[in-house]
């Protein structure tokens, strides 16, 4: 498809600036959880383990927040001309992989909660604001939960790099403007 003459309809300043900071924190806590996981027991690595759980709570509320704003002000519609040329499959897979990323930014930390609860690790937001625990303390629970949390965490990366595939599919084979409406600027 070549460049497309009408206008693209953009996502509203918030919804961009919410999808921005969801990518940012999702790749920073990626990034820290893979590192942290293989360091010897330390003071370091209690510390970042806290502040992956604390990124963890703020990226919840990110979600939160993010969910809330779809909810409550319609996406624009995909442009005319391009929702006629995709392909079906890949009018399937736009909207599963959507719909797979908002599921899993609630399951991602909520399971990583109730590991850290299971497993007797209480989270203290910014060491001064305890959580409830999610679960009891279960060492066969936490045992249980652990690979979820890692299963799914490596879903959302494996789903976020499908949706950044088609995202430059969109820029470099399609050229046709659809990038526009989640970024910033006019």
């Amino acid at each position: 498809m070549s460049s497309t003459t009408s206008p693209i309809t953009r996502y509203h300043g918030v919804a961009i600036l919410l999808h921005w900071l969801l990518a940012a924190a999702l790749i920073g806590i990626f990034v820290l959880g893979s590192y942290m996981t293989d360091l010897p027991f330390s003071p370091q690595r209690l510390q970042l383990y806290s502040w992956h759980k604390w990124a963890g709570v703020v990226i919840l509320l990110l979600s939160a927040l993010r969910l809330f704003w779809r909810l409550t002000h319609r996406p624009p519609a995909l442009p005319a001309q391009i929702e006629q040329a995709m392909p079906r499959w890949q009018a399937i897979a736009h909207h599963a992989t959507h719909h797979g990323l908002y599921l899993l930014f609630f399951a991602v930390p909520l399971i990583g909660w109730a590991y850290s609860s299971a497993a007797g690790f209480p989270i203290v937001l910014f060491g001064a604001l305890p959580l409830p625990d999610f679960v009891p303390v279960s060492p066969e629970l936490a045992e249980f939960i652990k690979p979820w949390h890692e299963l799914s965490a490596v879903a959302m990366l494996l789903l976020a790099g499908l949706h950044v595939a088609g995202a430059l599919k969109h820029v470099v084979i399609d050229r046709d403007g659809l990038l526009q409406r989640m970024w910033f600027g006019r």
